[in-house]
Order: structure tokens, then C-alpha cells, then sequence
């Protein structure tokens, strides 16, 4: 459940406080005298309360972080003292979001995403109600089933959602919150992409109503075979379905006279490193049917088909260029 907005972030002292009481938990050393006094002072303050909950939700996450960030986390081999656990994990709960309307997700937040794929890789899980999501190339998310609501929260890039019907006694809706707005799933099949502070969405199935962060009055129904995106302020105009949207669930992506820049953008989101196109080849346009499970095979056609050459920095930096 989304936290309510009214409610302050917690004091950096706290938050410090927090961290040190985290710390000596995880450390195995804690005696019951300290666990009465780690009781009092998460019960004299609503501030506490948030803070250690931040601080045990961040604990969980820190062992996905890639271990070659050097950043120390618990529940690794490594034993690392309280101290070089305290500073980070204080940093990181300064940083994290208080509100849906607030957060601006960071690299810090992808990485302890509870489910998140790498670049190229499609991944789906299904979550306890049946729910089946499948993340793209470098997508992330957060899943939270509370008493009253399913939510998930879109970090970074794009899922596809095929919602199920929930089984609790009493209905929970379906949502998806992204810093935009919120999407509530209304017996549904969808895609969400989060991209350069807008928010797309399309509707193979059922309706979803899309809700602009900063003024809900202005929230907007979109039925099956209905696409639109929108901005923190609003919805913006609902079109019909690009048939080929979800192309991409198959590893394909189909484009019809793209400009290269734009295309050469959107094959960066699967292959791994740097990929640029050079202004002067920028305008020429690309048609086509690539699978993107093989980018090399892509850029290869290009180099074949336009008058363009590749300029190979490393396996992972590729300019495309015009032909000298």
C-alpha cells in the first residue's frame, strides 16, 4: 500500500537511529535488554516506527545489489563491522521516496527492485494472486499486496500485465503507480512503459483508468484496442492500437520508416553498453521485421542495407556512421 503523503519523511537523525538499531540486529550480538529498548523506541514515535520499517525493507533488498558496486550489505559471506554498515545504509534511506507523487527512482532503487531484468532479458513472474507480468529489457518493479490493494510500482521500463482475479475475501484493486500517475487494472491485459517523465500505456483487454499524478479529476478510461500515455498534469489523447505494440513479448520489433536516430535509441534498450548514431546518417529511415534476441544481426543489416558503416570503439561502444 502506498504510503499517505501527509506523513513527514524521517529526521536524518532518525533515519541514523534507525540504522544503528538495524545493524546491531542483523549482527547476532543483540541482548534482550537492547531488544526491550529497540521495542520502546520504535513505540515512542510514529517517526520511529516509519524509520525502521524503511530501514528492514532496505536491509531486504541490499543483497541483490551487483557485489562488484563494492557497497557492504548483510547476509553476505563477508563479515562487515556495524559501523561500515551504518553510513550506507543511512545514505540510502535519506534517498529513498516518501510519497507516489514524490519519488524519482535512482540505480540504487532498480537494483533492489523486488523483480528486475538486465539489458536484453525478458523475464515473467506471477505474483501470489495469479497475476502474470512479463518485464522487458532493463525493467524493474516493486510488488506490494496489502489488506485493501495490489500494487505494483513501475521503477524502470516496461511491463506486460495479464491481471487475474484476486482472491481475497474482500476485492483489492489492481494498480500500477509510476512518478506519472496511477493505472487501475479493471479485469485487464496491458502493457506500461516509463520513459523521459511520461508514462505510456495500452490496452489489449479489458479497460484500465489512468489517474495524472498531480490531478486525479482528470483521470481517463481506456477500453481494449486504446493506447494514450500521460504526464503528472494529465491524460493525454487516447489513439487506437498499434497492433504491433507488444512485439517485443516475442523478441521482435517491427518499424516502418523510423528515423535511424529513433531506431537506433530504441535497439539500445537491448544490447548492453553504448550505442550512437552519428548526426549526419541521423534522418535516414529504417523498415523492417529484427529479432532482437541478435543484436549484432541488426546492426549488421543496417551496415548492409544504408549507407552507413560501424565504427567499433569496443564490443560494447558502436557508433553508426556515414560512409567515408
Amino acid at each position: 500500500m502506498s504510503r499517505d503523503l501527509t506523513i513527514p519523511a524521517p529526521s536524518r537523525e532518525v533515519i541514523r537511529q534507525a540504522a544503528k538499531w538495524l545493524a546491531l540486529w542483523h549482527s547476532g550480538e543483540m541482548t534482550e535488554g537492547e531488544r526491550r529498548k529497540l521495542a520502546t523506541w520504535r513505540a515512542s514515535s510514529p517517526e520511529h516506527e516509519q524509520a525502521w520499517h524503511q530501514a528492514e525493507q532496505l536491509a531486504r533488498k541490499l543483497a541483490h545489489i551487483p557485489s562488484e558496486l563494492g557497497m557492504p550489505v548483510l547476509d553476505r559471506n563477508e563479515r562487515i563491522s556495524r559501523r561500515d554498515f551504518i553510513k550506507p545504509l543511512t545514505l540510502l534511506m535519506v534517498a529513498m521516496p516518501t510519497g507516489i507523487l514524490a519519488y524519482r527512482h535512482t540505480p540504487w532503487q532498480q537494483w533492489m527492485a523486488d523483480y528486475r531484468t538486465a539489458t536484453g532479458e525478458l523475464r515473467e513472474v506471477v505474483l501470489d494472486d495469479g497475476t502474470r507480468i512479463l518485464l522487458n529489457t532493463a525493467s524493474a518493479i516493486d510488488v506490494d499486496f496489502s489488506g485493501d490493494l495490489r500494487q505494483v510500482r513501475l521503477l524502470a521500463g516496461e511491463i506486460l500485465i495479464q491481471t487475474a482475479p484476486d482472491n481475497a475475501r474482500v476485492h483489492r484493486p489492481f494498480v500500477v503507480d509510476t512518478p506519472e500517475g496511477r493505472l487501475r487494472a479493471l479485469g485487464t491485459r496491458f502493457t506500461v512503459r516509463q520513459q523521459d517523465g511520461v508514462t505510456k500505456l495500452a490496452v489489449m483487454e479489458g479497460a484500465v483508468e489512468a489517474s495524472p499524478a498531480l490531478d486525479i479529476s482528470r483521470a481517463s478510461i481506456l477500453h481494449a484496442g486504446r493506447q494514450s500515455s500521460l504526464s503528472a498534469n494529465e491524460v493525454h489523447a487516447i489513439q487506437p492500437l498499434d497492433d504491433k505494440h507488444i512485439a517485443w513479448a516475442d523478441g521482435i520489433l517491427y518499424v516502418d520508416k523510423m528515423p535511424l536516430h529513433a531506431f537506433i535509441s530504441e535497439l539500445g534498450r537491448y544490447r548492453p553498453g553504448v550505442l550512437r548514431c552519428a548526426p549526419e546518417v541521423a534522418h535516414l529511415e529504417v523498415s523492417g521485421v529484427f529479432q532482437l534476441n541478435d543484436t549484432d544481426r541488426i546492426l549488421a543489416a543496417l551496415h548492409n542495407t544504408l549507407p552507413v558503416q560501424l565504427k567499433w570503439r569496443t564490443r560494447y561502444w558502436v557508433t553508426i556512421a556515414g560512409r567515408e
